[in-house]
């Protein structure tokens, strides 16, 4: 039995030009046909249209970084440098870390998610296995994988439990629909380069990505060259960890011979504009790196340093911080970042059957209710999307042809319930501040 949703625009893909009137039709978990609302209804007689009205249909937006359980710390500390708010204030807290804090933290997240519009993300914590159940229970997609640091974890101990712990969920989650597991060393400031070194062996040996904070800041990086002896990305090209499984996030700070030599040996970079803004940390150099052919994915970073999941806000800041900077508003255009946001996310995570409404693709897809006034009228759907959007104006999501969330009601989480159990958490986290 087919399902067949219409809307009144398409969005099948940023290369293909909005659809008006038109359906996709839908069997089992992928799309198999699209195309004008008459001629589909035609072709398929005896099925059911499910008619979303005043809507765009696209496809499912890729967070290609986050820490999503990092919601239970929102508003924790403020307006801080990256390396003071990190080393003062969230370290000491997650040495005291829980799994419960990580179950429910994430469920927040994974409403804020939804609500945005996301069909998939990259995490990077601690816990991850509670992250996973959260996950499961919701029906999102994810790329994740535990943090490993030189230092103890509040999660798995000591570093050799750590890469026992990660080889472990490498080898339970080899063929899961909806879940891959990454090797995740934090940074190179946290992790020694055998440490490293380690983790891109477990990569090799797993084909696994490789998922790391690269040259986020200048502080970094002078931490790095006086460890080490040399910035951040020559440490990495020694140990061999620059290659086509690496997603290396942030990249605020790339020279244009590191540029190069990303694209050079097809690494992935993830761009996380509003986060890098907050933490005063920079601007990266996105139209440089698109330029050379790198493969960059769209992130929020977590939601304590952000301070939000709201991936229509990335995309509209990654896009205007770089007309600005370049004083230039044709450098990159609004279909750019939404790929960015959807099949190149998609495919940086491992995931190469989703990210756009054509046959054969996976059904992982979102409607933008255009009764919103902010997006009327309705000229260009791209630049809604982009400029216009916002987190909760996304009614209905699916992934994999199933509902998550329907008229604005998502139906695999009791949102009541996390509410209820993060004032909870909250209350204990005061308590170990107080």
């Amino acid at each position: 039995m087919v399902k067949i949703l219409s809307a009144k625009w398409i969005l099948s893909s940023p290369e293909e030009k909005p659809l008006k009137n038109g359906c996709i039709v839908i069997e089992k978990d992928r799309i198999v046909d699209l195309g004008l609302k008459e001629e589909i209804i035609s072709k398929y007689k005896n099925s059911e249209v499910i008619d979303l009205g005043n809507k765009i249909l696209f496809p499912g937006l890729v967070n290609a970084h986050t820490h999503a359980p990092m919601s239970i710390f929102r508003g924790i500390a403020e307006d801080l440098p990256l390396m003071v708010w990190l080393k003062n204030y969230i370290f000491p807290i997650e040495a005291k870390l829980k799994e419960e804090w990580v179950y429910w933290g994430t469920k927040l997240s994974l409403i804020e998610m939804i609500k945005s519009g996301i069909t998939m993300f990259c995490d990077m914590y601690l816990f991850e296995k509670e992250v996973i159940r959260a996950v499961e229970e919701t029906g999102l997609k994810a790329l994740v994988g535990e943090g490993i640091f030189d230092f103890p974890s509040p999660s798995y101990g000591p570093l050799e439990r750590g890469f026992e712990l990660i080889e472990e969920l490498l080898k339970n989650f080899k063929n899961h629909p909806h879940i891959k597991i990454a090797v995740s060393p934090h940074t190179l400031y946290t992790c020694s380069p055998e440490t490293v070194k380690k983790c891109i062996k477990l990569s090799e040996k797993y084909n696994a990505k490789m998922h790391i904070h690269l040259c986020e800041t200048k502080e970094e990086i002078e931490e790095v060259k006086r460890k080490y002896g040399g910035r951040p990305v020559k440490i990495l090209k020694e140990l061999g960890g620059i290659n086509e499984n690496l997603i290396a996030v942030h990249c605020v700070k790339l020279e244009e011979k590191e540029i190069e030599l990303m694209a050079k040996y097809k690494a992935s970079i993830v761009h996380c504009p509003e986060s890098n803004l907050k933490l005063g940390s920079g601007i990266a150099p996105l139209t440089e790196m698109l330029k050379v052919g790198i493969k960059v994915g769209l992130g929020t970073d977590g939601p304590a340093s952000n301070n939000d999941l709201d991936m229509f806000s990335e995309m509209r800041t990654a896009c205007l911080i770089q007309k600005g900077l370049k004083e230039d508003p044709t450098v990159i255009k609004a279909e750019d970042v939404l790929k960015m946001a959807t099949f190149w996310g998609a495919g940086i995570l491992g995931f190469s059957d989703t990210g756009k409404l054509l046959p054969g693709y996976k059904a992982d897809l979102a409607f933008l209710d255009l009764s919103h006034y902010s997006l009327q009228p309705d000229y260009n759907p791209v630049a809604l999307l982009v400029y216009s959007a916002k987190n909760g104006f996304v009614s209905d999501l699916m992934i994999d042809g199933n509902w998550v969330m329907r008229d604005y009601k998502i139906l695999s989480i009791d949102e009541k319930e996390v509410i209820e159990k993060v004032k909870s958490i909250k209350k204990e986290i005061l308590l170990l501040l107080s």
